[in-house]
């Protein structure tokens, strides 16, 4: 990898590291600008380099630094009734990413988001409800569906300002 590619993992992985713990709770999950962040990230690098940088961010909230949401951090945090949620932005950032690099069409690359967050809720609310032990159902209305119309803002603010960014950052 080259010296700059490795810089912008890095940046991306700093800004993801920098947002995600900004948290607004609603009740046992709270709202976070880590999606925001991962969705900035598969968009600006793609989906190799993109979930490169996820994967830095996640290892380093693993090891303890406080960058999980509410400034925490650690295995029990990633292990934690969450923690399907963290495991899942690895499916939002590659699946995102590929339908960034592969077309250009803005429609289609939000519905690439889309599915990489349906993926993403899947494996969250599988697991909140494994680790919380509820029933799928309530899992989702507990852990998923306050978050759904709020994700879908976040996806379309990545959409309108994702090429400009990119354009300004001079990540090409």
């Amino acid at each position: 990898m080259k010296t700059k590619k490795m810089t912008q993992v890095a940046l991306m992985s700093a800004v993801i590291c920098i947002l995600s713990p900004l948290t607004l709770p609603i009740g046992p999950v709270p709202v976070t600008l880590g999606t925001l962040a991962v969705l900035f990230s598969a968009y600006l690098l793609g989906a190799k380099y993109g979930t490169l940088s996820y994967l830095l961010y996640y290892l380093l909230g693993c090891f303890g630094l406080p960058v999980f949401s509410g400034f925490q951090g650690g295995i029990s945090k990633a292990l934690g009734p969450t923690g399907g949620f963290l495991i899942g932005f690895f499916a939002l950032c590659a699946i995102s990413g590929f339908f960034i690099e592969k077309y250009t069409k803005n429609y289609i690359r939000f519905l690439g988001m889309l599915l990489g967050e349906t993926v993403c809720y899947l494996i969250g609310v599988i697991w909140y409800a494994v680790v919380a032990h509820t029933t799928l159902l309530q899992a989702f209305l507990t852990a998923c569906a306050p978050f759904i119309a709020v994700d879908i803002l976040k996806m379309l603010i990545v959409i309108l300002v994702g090429n400009e960014i990119k354009k300004r950052i001079v990540l090409q």
